[in-house]
């Protein structure tokens, strides 16, 4: 029987599911085994509300897709931008590997600004409101890590799985729960195995 021990006692279970997203590599630590999940800081412009919908859909510049696939530790820009229900724009996206550092950087929202205005040209007639950082669980092979851990059987992960963990959590959590029920997953889950990083180290 595993578990996990916390400040308040033990908690014993069978199993136990690391879905911590970026710090998804902090709880295999805690574990003993290792699984490189780090995070790529993003940063979001809100501009104040418009009276009618200027953006009806979600519109990504082709450059979105390369700086998702890229390696890169700098600062990587691209044009997303999307409206609300309410109003507000919401400008995007930003990614740089600076840890978990909080720090507003304003050169790099000028810089999703001017990004977004180049889409959109009425956007510069706009405020922005609010700016807001996340951290997106990062993998250095760009696929998630999900599955049990030979390295430490009883230990299920759910992580990494960059900025898409919103949209792929259903998918995520349907398979974690075939493997826990002991039942053979509906993808093979080879490609997203935890201990894929140990030959690399």
């Amino acid at each position: 029987m595993g578990g996990v021990t916390t400040d308040h006692g033990d908690i014993l279970a069978g199993a136990v599911v690391n879905a911590a997203g970026t710090w998804g590599g902090e709880v295999a630590a805690m574990a003993g085994v290792h699984v490189p999940v780090l995070p790529r800081r993003g940063f979001i412009l809100v501009t104040e509300p418009f009276d009618e919908p200027l953006i009806r859909h979600k519109v990504y510049t082709a450059a979105y897709v390369t700086n998702v696939a890229s390696d890169s530790e700098g600062l990587e820009t691209s044009a997303v931008v999307e409206g609300t229900p309410s109003g507000p724009v919401l400008i995007g996206a930003s990614r740089e590997r600076v840890g978990f550092d909080r720090t507003v950087s304003v050169p790099v929202l000028e810089r999703l600004a001017r990004q977004a205005v180049e889409l959109f040209p009425a956007l510069a007639d706009r405020r922005a409101i609010r700016a807001y950082c996340g951290f997106r669980p990062y993998c250095p092979d760009h696929l998630p890590v999900i599955g049990e851990d030979p390295r430490a059987p009883g230990l299920h992960h759910a992580c990494g799985h960059e900025g898409a963990g919103i949209g792929l959590a259903p998918a995520t959590g349907h398979l974690i729960a075939q493997t826990l029920a002991g039942l053979r997953p509906d993808l093979d889950l080879t490609p997203f195995r935890p201990d894929r990083f140990e030959e690399r180290r």
